[in-house]
């Protein structure tokens, strides 16, 4: 009698098959791809392509303006090679923009803004070229060359060169020769606006049209081991202007230029200028303060351990007639001067012009000390020329020591209007020990904090 399988033995049998080549040849792929994980990972790291996905961003990243079409020729404009590698590095953190050595970069005005990812640094080290014709800059890009904005947790550093290129602006009788009309405003070489913990260091910026480096409405702000020049003749072309900024110090740089090496103007406050080598130029300045009756507030200032030499100032404070506000806190210590105009002034009757009305309100100065300042002067040693009514107080002399340069021909006399305060000796030329009042402090106080209300 013939045997027949069962029909669900067979079934049985098929399935175990089935199952058995499906397992093997999972084992199979597994042996050849490795962990399917891992290599999911694998695939995804792989350099971009212009489909996949971006990269994950790395610890640092380098941007060189090249690789984004700079020429580097010092001819070609290369603004939009700057702006392209700015956006890109400002997306990452701990990033650099290079401007690499060797090149030099043609820039038109531009504006570098944030805010970006922390931590961004803008190396320049090779040449960065302002327009040299005054013609080619759009009138509503007069203000600035290099705008930087928003920015937090930001530097500039490298050994380049950041060059304005001014002379066209300056030599106004050779410029109308070429241009019909001269513009009034005249841009600043790097211009920061409200922007926090900068550090700008190593650099070296040149010949701008008007001031070198500039902040606004800014504030922990460190400039050290900068190197500023432009020709002693060149107008307004302060080294580093600060205003409605706080928390600076500017320390270990040369600054020579043809107005106010450091101008600390108003709203500033906390700020610590030490070890500068100023000249030529106007001096280190505060003001002037309380132009068209305006308020100027600044306060707690201290410059020392600085060299000035064949400037027009010293330690300078200026005022217009007419302001309100107040200046407090001041601290000139440790200056050495060489062959300085007038190395210890306050001002409060400045006049850029002709002529100025006279008027009775003005910006009170209290608080101010100079302490150690010695060397020579080429017109006068000191000038304190105070309101009539707003007189500076406590104003001290400490240690001064100013003797005639060679070849003097001057004032060797000290002037001295309204100021009062106290000194200290040794002074020379001793004509400073009759310099500040002392009688009727107390009242003379009380009408000049009236003044400073507003601040």
């Amino acid at each position: 009698m013939k045997r027949t399988r069962s029909p669900s033995l067979s079934f049985l049998l098929i399935l175990l098959a089935i199952l058995f080549v499906t397992f093997s040849t999972v084992c199979v792929e597994a042996r050849k791809s490795g962990n399917p994980k891992k290599n999911n990972a694998q695939k995804q790291r792989k350099p971009r392509n212009g489909n996949g996905p971006a990269p994950a961003p790395g610890p640092s990243s380098s941007f060189n303006i090249l690789s984004f079409g700079a020429k580097g020729d010092g001819v070609s404009d290369d603004s939009k090679a700057l702006l392209a590698a700015w956006k890109a590095a400002c997306k990452r953190p701990t990033s650099t923009v290079e401007i690499p050595p060797e090149f030099k970069f043609l820039i038109k005005p531009i504006t570098l803004q944030g805010p970006c990812l922390p931590n961004l640094v803008f190396q320049i080290d090779g040449t960065l070229l302002a327009p040299p014709k005054v013609g080619s800059w759009p009138k509503s890009s007069l203000f600035q060359w290099i705008n930087f904005k928003w920015l937090q947790n930001f530097t500039i550093q490298g050994t380049g060169i950041v060059d304005g290129q001014g002379s066209n602006w300056w030599s106004s009788s050779q410029t109308e020769k070429r241009f019909k009309h001269i513009p009034e405003i005249k841009p600043t070489a790097l211009r920061f606006y409200s922007s926090y913990n900068v550090t700008i260091r190593d650099i070296r910026i040149t010949n701008s049209p008007q001031c070198h480096l500039k902040f606004d409405n800014s504030g922990s702000v460190k400039v050290e081991n900068v190197t500023i020049s432009a020709p002693e003749n060149s107008p307004n072309t302060d080294g580093i202007h600060l205003q409605n900024t706080h928390d600076v110090e500017i320390q270990h740089s040369s600054i020579g230029c043809g107005d106010d090496c450091v101008s600390i103007q108003t709203g500033c406050s906390n700020v610590h200028v030490h070890h500068i080598n100023c000249g030529p130029g106007h001096g280190i300045s505060l003001g002037g303060l309380g132009k068209d009756r305006s308020v100027a507030c600044v306060s707690n200032i201290i410059v020392e351990d600085s060299f000035l030499q064949n400037t027009l100032y010293g330690a300078r404070i200026k005022t217009w007639q007419g302001g309100m506000g107040s200046v407090k806190n001041v601290s000139f210590s440790n200056i050495h001067v060489q062959d300085v105009k007038v190395p210890i002034m306050i001002d409060q009757y400045y006049c850029d012009k002709n002529f100025c009305k006279n008027q009775t309100g003005a910006v009170s100065i209290s608080g101010v000390k100079f302490d150690q300042i010695i060397g020579t002067y080429s017109f006068q040693p000191i000038h304190l020329a105070c309101s009539d009514h707003v007189p500076c107080t406590d104003v001290d002399l400490m240690d001064i020591q100013l003797e005639p340069s060679l070849g003097f021909q001057g004032f060797p006399r000290a002037l001295c209007w309204n100021s009062y305060g106290r000194s200290q000796a040794p002074l020379v030329p001793s004509a400073m020990d009759e310099c500040l009042r002392s009688g009727g402090a107390d009242s003379v106080k009380r009408t000049a904090r009236s003044h400073d209300i507003v601040c």
